[in-house]
């Protein structure tokens, strides 16, 4: 199971992840946050990783889905709190690290 908490503020939508990120799941990505993203034309998109447990090679893609959609609106995609477990299935995907989102908040206001 999956859990999507997303709060949009200053410009920033946040995505945070509870639960396991795979096949079954990653729709949820596919079909409800890329069309949000185009619709509104979200440029900047944090991904909060401390509660995902586990992500298959189709919550990657899923994620990758999700850069896509931001790159359309020539934006900036960053993801904090990372397992080290999830960070291994993560290593195909170019979106840059950062501790917390305080810190990616920063960065993006640079």
């Amino acid at each position: 199971m999956l859990k999507i908490d997303m709060e949009y503020t200053k410009g920033i939508l946040f995505v945070r992840l509870d639960g396991n990120l795979d096949r079954k799941q990653c729709y949820k990505l596919n079909n409800y946050l890329v069309p949000v993203i185009l619709k509104h034309k979200i440029k900047y998109l944090i991904y909060n990783m401390y509660s995902l447990k586990d992500i298959d090679s189709s919550g990657v893609d899923a994620l990758i889905n999700s850069k896509c959609a931001i790159k359309a609106n020539k934006g900036r995609v960053l993801m904090c709190e990372v397992d080290k477990e999830v960070k291994k299935s993560l290593k195909r995907i170019r979106i840059k690290e950062v501790a917390d989102e305080i810190n990616a908040m920063s960065l993006i206001r640079l």
